[in-house]
Protein backbone atom coordinates (compact mmCIF):
# COMPACT_ATOMS: atom_id res chain seq x y z
CA UNK A 1 0.00 0.00 0.00
CA UNK A 2 2.70 2.33 0.45
CA UNK A 3 4.41 1.65 -2.71
CA UNK A 4 1.19 2.35 -4.15
CA UNK A 5 0.85 5.40 -2.63
CA UNK A 6 4.30 6.31 -3.06
CA UNK A 7 4.81 6.98 0.64
CA UNK A 8 8.38 6.28 2.14
CA UNK A 9 8.05 6.44 5.73
CA UNK A 10 11.67 7.65 6.07
CA UNK A 11 11.29 10.62 3.89
CA UNK A 12 7.26 11.59 4.05
CA UNK A 13 5.09 12.77 6.29
CA UNK A 14 2.87 9.92 7.16
CA UNK A 15 -0.72 11.18 7.32
CA UNK A 16 -2.44 10.00 10.45
CA UNK A 17 -6.38 8.06 10.98
CA UNK A 18 -7.76 11.27 11.74
CA UNK A 19 -6.54 12.96 8.71
CA UNK A 20 -7.08 10.28 6.79
CA UNK A 21 -10.91 9.73 7.95
CA UNK A 22 -11.35 13.63 7.46
CA UNK A 23 -10.42 13.22 3.61
CA UNK A 24 -12.63 10.36 3.59
CA UNK A 25 -15.89 12.19 4.87
CA UNK A 26 -14.95 14.74 2.51
CA UNK A 27 -14.99 12.69 -0.28
CA UNK A 28 -18.34 11.14 0.66
CA UNK A 29 -19.95 14.32 1.63
CA UNK A 30 -19.86 15.52 -1.96
CA UNK A 31 -20.13 12.10 -3.29
CA UNK A 32 -16.78 12.10 -5.23
CA UNK A 33 -15.86 8.43 -4.35
CA UNK A 34 -18.14 6.87 -7.17
CA UNK A 35 -16.77 9.54 -9.53
CA UNK A 36 -13.29 8.88 -8.49
CA UNK A 37 -13.49 5.06 -9.29
CA UNK A 38 -15.66 5.77 -12.46
CA UNK A 39 -12.24 7.44 -13.30
CA UNK A 40 -10.29 5.25 -12.41
CA UNK A 41 -12.40 2.26 -14.28
CA UNK A 42 -12.17 4.33 -17.35
CA UNK A 43 -8.07 4.84 -17.53
CA UNK A 44 -7.80 0.90 -16.36
CA UNK A 45 -9.98 -0.02 -19.06
CA UNK A 46 -8.21 2.51 -22.07
CA UNK A 47 -4.85 0.51 -21.10
CA UNK A 48 -6.95 -3.29 -21.36
CA UNK A 49 -6.52 -3.62 -17.84
CA UNK A 50 -8.73 -5.57 -15.27
CA UNK A 51 -9.49 -4.77 -12.39
CA UNK A 52 -11.97 -6.90 -9.55
CA UNK A 53 -13.21 -6.64 -6.38
CA UNK A 54 -10.39 -7.12 -2.94
CA UNK A 55 -10.07 -7.09 0.01
CA UNK A 56 -7.46 -4.89 1.93
CA UNK A 57 -6.37 -6.54 4.97
CA UNK A 58 -4.34 -5.03 7.60
CA UNK A 59 -2.51 -7.26 9.74
CA UNK A 60 -0.66 -7.17 12.94
CA UNK A 61 2.18 -9.47 13.84
CA UNK A 62 1.96 -9.90 17.54
CA UNK A 63 4.25 -12.53 19.91
CA UNK A 64 2.19 -15.71 19.95
CA UNK A 65 3.04 -19.43 21.86
CA UNK A 66 4.20 -22.20 19.18
CA UNK A 67 1.19 -24.48 18.23
CA UNK A 68 -0.06 -27.64 19.94
CA UNK A 69 -0.94 -29.68 16.91
CA UNK A 70 1.18 -32.09 16.84
CA UNK A 71 1.45 -35.88 17.83
CA UNK A 72 2.28 -35.39 21.24
CA UNK A 73 -0.21 -32.12 21.96
CA UNK A 74 2.95 -29.97 23.29
CA UNK A 75 4.18 -27.16 21.89
CA UNK A 76 7.00 -26.81 19.32
CA UNK A 77 10.63 -25.74 20.93
CA UNK A 78 10.79 -23.00 18.21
Amino acid sequence: MRCFARVELGDDIVPDETTILRFRHLLEKHDLTKAIFAAIGGLLEARGQLVRSGTIVNATIIAAPASTRNATATRDPR
